[in-house]
């Protein structure tokens, strides 16, 4: 059976997660009042505040890096932008980095988001 097409070695789907420490309280009862919430590893989140669209959209105007992973792809498996949030939807960000670039990032591909700054939660 003669393949038109290269091979390459297997090369894993699993996104570079890094390790944070993170409480886990099912019951929320630790959730502080405020609408800010600094910036640190651990961030309460319940509600309707828990979709990332929702949180997207609170912060537009902060700077982020969107960590991102396209698993069907070579030459984009793992990507990381960086730039200030100008708009976020149902399930979209975009992102305009410091070249003045605007990249619309769809959160299918999405891993996690870090914020550089204090967040606003509902």
């Amino acid at each position: 059976m003669n393949n038109n097409y290269e091979t390459y070695p297997n090369q894993s789907t699993d996104p570079p997660y890094q390790n944070f420490d993170y409480d886990y309280n099912p019951n929320m009862n630790n959730v502080p009042n405020n609408n800010t919430i600094p910036n640190n590893n651990t961030v309460p989140i319940s509600g309707d505040m828990d979709y990332a669209e929702n949180i997207l959209e609170l912060n537009v105007g902060k700077e982020a890096s969107f960590y991102m992973s396209y698993s069907d792809s070579l030459e984009w498996r793992d990507r990381v932008f960086t730039g200030t949030i100008i708009g976020a939807g149902k399930d979209y960000a975009v992102v305009k980095d410091s070249d003045n670039r605007i990249f619309l990032l769809w959160t299918v591909y999405l891993n996690y988001v870090e914020f550089r700054e204090d967040i606003i939660l509902r």
